[in-house]
């Protein structure tokens, strides 16, 4: 191993002798000139997409779209307002916001979240944060500013838009203890700050909007320099003798660090996640700090595969409940799954992480608590504490459910497939309001990709979609969280587990097929003592998770529709066709 890293040193000086001269050439080649409405000079690192093959970089390539200047950053679209080669900024405008109509909006989110080790942007670090909220209910606080003299004129943006909701705007960094209950944050965009005050009016805002976000871009990594502007070295034995003397251990000891860290467990793999996302949201606690707020893991909430629950408390009163992590997955995969998701998300149907842990290996996950605990002791109640819960609370847990799982679908720069949606991790708090919770399986995916690749099939048996066994019906999407929805839905509706092998008759063994065929011959599904309303609400849900739980996912709804469908009538629904699968299949 030895051998192999001295042959690698001494390769790597040799490329450091080499680079004046290919730097020099690379910087002939690269120095082209372009221009664009009022960007006048456009040249390295930045290229238009209609320049010379070898002018400026790729990664840096911008549009020019009826002479003026165009960013296409992730899934936005932003005007460039300026380009400082000095400091090495480029500031940017979201192309939804109009000149003197303070009504119009951002399209996108643009904070630190939205970048990560090795892009080829980042915010600038004179800059601050105005937040698009969303709540159920008026806020009176000098901090909320209400946007009523601005309407909002699309729906898009809210991400309650079902709702009646009450829109604000916030300009700081907010933290969870910010938040008022019952609100959520649709957007979050980071403008560079002049200088002066704002006076937190909606048109000074807007203005500073307007203004734009710097972003920084990054020329040089480690020894090497992209651009070759900032990096020469000149022809002198003495400048060779130097990169000898000091390169040599340098690149020896930077050789030898990477493959102690490759070598190590995965509790390095994590902290080297966190390392590389410190622009991660959740606040990072000491081992010490967690103890102190669960006074000991005194009082546990539950149990599972993945370790247990506990109750804490925050200094400043907040209740919080703290997982602990006892069987991580290969590489800590599950822990940094659910810290790269939920942690730089915020909506109200999906459950907030506050924090997280790592020490060694203890980790731990610290979540809002949620006073109600998980939906499952209230569809197969075990204890007599578990009140029942009427039809129509069932029904708007069901309608809150289906808006958290369409904002992981289509309310973020990336679309986030759960793929263990389930029962016991829909979470409810103190109103019976459902978060989505557990994203250990999670996977995020660019947001035009229709089709997803899985290495194996992952999430719970009886809610798992047949694509993820059956390769040749389709493949793996967003359909995936449609059809483990379908199948929580019929659930819910049915007051019993989808598969019941003591059924009292054999017909009725798996609810779907028995509830399918009970329609089919234009029965209705007699459940308990429930009034005439509540039946049709038990019906109308079992009508959309059979939808939901097709065989083919071509034949599935969006959760767009399925939230169509749930909040339209009974009577406007469809049969669908007869789910294939079998219990035995199941």
């Amino acid at each position: 191993m030895l051998r192999t890293l001295l042959f690698a040193g001494f390769a790597a000086i040799f490329l450091l002798l080499l680079l004046p001269t290919t730097c020099k050439a690379k910087l002939n080649l690269h120095r082209c000139h372009s221009s664009c409405g009022n960007i006048p000079d456009i040249s390295y690192p930045f290229r238009l997409k209609d320049d010379r093959r070898r002018c400026g970089d790729r990664k840096y390539e911008l549009a020019c779209e009826n002479n003026r200047t165009i960013l296409q950053l992730y899934s936005g679209r932003y005007y460039v307002e300026e380009i400082n080669y000095n400091r090495e900024t480029i500031r940017v405008v979201d192309t939804g916001l109009k000149k003197d109509d303070c009504s119009s909006l951002p399209l996108h989110s643009l904070t630190d979240a939205n970048f990560s080790y090795g892009d080829p942007y980042r915010l600038s670090y004179k800059t601050s944060d105005v937040n698009f909220v969303d709540c159920e209910a008026p806020i009176n606080s000098s901090l909320y500013i209400d946007m009523a003299p601005c309407s909002r004129n699309s729906s898009s943006n809210s991400s309650l838009s079902s709702m009646q909701t009450y829109s604000y705007v916030v300009v700081r960094h907010m933290a969870l203890s910010d938040l008022e209950d019952s609100c959520s944050v649709g957007l979050v965009v980071g403008f560079s700050t002049t200088g002066q005050e704002i006076d937190n009016s909606l048109p000074d805002i807007h203005n500073r909007l307007l203004y734009g976000t710097d972003l920084k871009w990054f020329n040089c990594f480690g020894f090497l320099c992209t651009s070759c502007d900032t990096l020469y070295f000149p022809h002198s034995v003495l400048a060779v003798a130097a990169k000898i003397f000091f390169g040599v251990p340098c690149v020896l000891i930077f050789l030898i660090y990477k493959w102690k860290r490759r070598s190590l467990s995965m509790y390095c793999a994590i902290e080297e996640f966190i390392q590389t996302h410190n622009n991660l949201k959740p606040i990072r606690y000491s081992y010490s700090n967690i103890k102190k707020m669960t006074k000991g893991f005194t009082e546990k909430l539950g149990e599972g595969g993945y370790g247990s629950v506990y109750k804490g408390k925050l200094k400043s009163g907040h209740l919080v409940a703290v997982k602990m992590l006892a069987n991580s997955k290969a590489n800590g995969q599950d822990f940094i799954n659910e810290v790269a998701t939920i942690g730089r998300i915020h909506h109200f149907n999906v459950v907030q992480l506050i924090g997280f842990c790592v020490e060694g290996s203890k980790q731990a996950l610290v979540y809002d608590f949620m006073p109600n605990g998980s939906l499952d002791k209230y569809i197969f109640p075990e204890k007599e504490e578990y009140i029942s819960l009427s039809f129509e609370k069932m029904y708007q847990i069901s309608l809150g459910v289906a808006h958290g799982i369409e904002y992981l679908h289509l309310g973020c720069d990336m679309q986030i497939l759960h793929f263990d949606i389930k029962p016991h991790n829909i979470l409810l708090d103190k109103n019976f309001t459902p978060k989505v919770s557990d994203f250990g399986l999670a996977k995020s995916y660019p947001a035009d990709h229709s089709i997803v690749s899985l290495t194996g099939a992952r999430g719970t048996r009886g809610y798992m979609a047949p694509e993820l066994f059956y390769k040749n019906i389709g493949g793996v999407s967003y359909k995936a969280d449609v059809f483990s929805f379908g199948m929580l839905l019929m659930e819910m509706a049915g007051r019993r587990r989808n598969l019941n092998v003591f059924a009292e008759h054999s017909s009725q063994i798996y609810f779907p097929s028995w509830a399918y065929d009970q329609f089919n011959e234009g029965k209705d599904i007699e459940i308990g003592d429930a009034t005439e309303e509540e039946q049709k609400l038990a019906k109308k849900m079992v009508l959309i998770a059979l939808w939901c739980i097709q065989f083919k996912p071509s034949e599935r709804p969006s959760m767009h529709k399925v939230i169509e469908m749930l909040e339209g009538k009974v009577d406007q629904l469809q049969m669908p066709p007869k789910p294939f699968l079998t219990p035995q299949e199941v």
